[in-house]
């Protein structure tokens, strides 16, 4: 069987890093910023493209540039239900049938709005696009399966004055600490926020990320944070080995915990390991790839967004995943940021078995891999219905397709 965009779109599908502040529908950040009186480079869509939302990206801090403009827009509840809301139903189009939405709620608290206000918001918006999915005659009839969806609270490894009005008032009023303390801080507060905004108010926030600059912020600055969230059992992601060596990943299996990986592209980049204790770098290498292959720990993988801020790939053909897939590794093809990507889950997929001839069984594996290791809110007997149903739906259009 030939695999076509086609049988692409149509096959359940998941996105387990998707942020949502880079997944914004461009007429809708034009609308809210009118209505919000906040500056963008340019009020229509194809001048947004070209300043901002670009194809291609010089770097990485280019590529962020994008955020200041997403996030000014993000300050209401209104707006953060829209966005998700839409963002649902924009992955609903295209077959994607589970997503976790990862976003940093402190970049959206304000005087207006607690971190569990924020997510409230957010979850509002997600909740209203899975019922009206699920609503459907197809879903409840058992032919097709349902949309499900979890949230991921983001910390953030390092910040400064100006990220946001919360992060502005937690540096005036530690002032005379030290950074990397507050940086800390503010990770155990959204721990405890995200677990309160679970145990207390039912929300599906199922998992605990860590984002920013790796360079010069280890993972371990939030090590607290992080036994936090695992003795509260939310389960973890670190984003890591995306602009540093396999150091920065080793810390985050072992020091965070962590259930999975967002991008690990460097992980098997000897080279980047900078450490002078390591005298063998290649069976240092060699051994992390091991211990993540023996605990199935997943790697989210961004094809587009690891093209578009490290330059040096230069095309596909030499990103890892050839590695992650040769060593058997569990991986899933993830947008990153929709918007700021320009992509979406069928995009990835596609450039994913053109690039590296992935065949229809592999493919399966992958998108499977997705649900399997997702963090589904709710119990692992649902969990495992939940894929037997997605699996018998895949198999179904499969059948359709050969």
């Amino acid at each position: 069987m030939k695999i076509s965009r086609e049988f692409i779109e149509k096959i359940p599908k998941t996105d387990l890093h998707l942020h949502l502040d880079g997944s914004l529908r461009l007429s809708t950040l034009i609308e809210l910023a009118r209505e919000q009186k906040v500056t963008l480079p340019a009020y229509n869509e194809a001048g947004l493209r070209r300043l901002v939302f670009k194809s291609h990206y010089a770097d990485l801090p280019e590529y962020l540039q994008g955020f200041a403009y997403t996030t000014a827009v993000l300050q209401t509840p209104e707006a953060l239900e829209r966005v998700g809301y839409e963002l649902a139903l924009d992955n609903q189009a295209e077959g994607v049938r589970y997503i976790e939405v990862r976003f940093a709620p402190q970049l959206h608290q304000n005087a207006r709005m607690t971190s569990i206000d924020v997510m409230m918001a957010l979850n509002r918006g997600l909740a209203r696009a899975k019922d009206e999915f699920n609503a459907r005659p197809e879903v409840q009839g058992g032919d097709e399966p349902p949309f499900e969806y979890g949230i991921i609270a983001c910390a953030m490894r390092m910040f400064g004055k100006g990220a946001s009005a919360y992060f502005d008032s937690l540096l005036d009023v530690h002032a005379h600490s030290e950074r990397k303390w507050v940086f800390s801080l503010a990770s155990m507060e959204l721990v405890r926020a995200a677990v309160e905004a679970r145990d207390k108010f039912g929300l599906p926030i199922v998992g605990f990320d860590l984002a920013g600059a790796e360079a010069g912020y280890p993972a371990s600055d939030h090590a607290q944070a992080y036994a936090l969230a695992h003795k509260n059992f939310l389960k973890k992601t670190v984003h890591a080995g995306e602009a540093y060596g396999p150091e920065s990943i080793f810390q985050a299996i072992t020091d965070l915990h962590a259930d999975r990986l967002g991008h690990a592209v460097y992980l098997f980049d000897a080279n980047m390991i900078k450490s002078p204790e390591i005298k063998d770098k290649k069976a240092y290498v060699n051994s992390l790839v091991q211990f993540i292959a023996d605990r199935r720990i997943t790697i989210e993988v961004c094809l587009t967004s690891n093209l578009q801020t490290i330059p040096t790939i230069r095309d596909l053909s030499r990103h890892s995943f050839r590695h992650m897939r040769k060593a058997k590794l569990s991986a899933t093809f993830c947008t990153d940021n929709r918007t700021v990507s320009r992509t979406t889950v069928s995009d990835e997929i596609l450039k994913a078995v053109q690039a590296f001839h992935i065949t229809p069984h592999e493919l399966k594996n992958f998108v499977i891999y997705g649900f399997k290791r997702s963090f589904f809110h709710g119990t692992y007997i649902k969990k495992r219905e939940y894929v037997h149903q997605i699996i018998e739906y895949y198999e179904k259009i499969e059948k359709e397709f050969s």
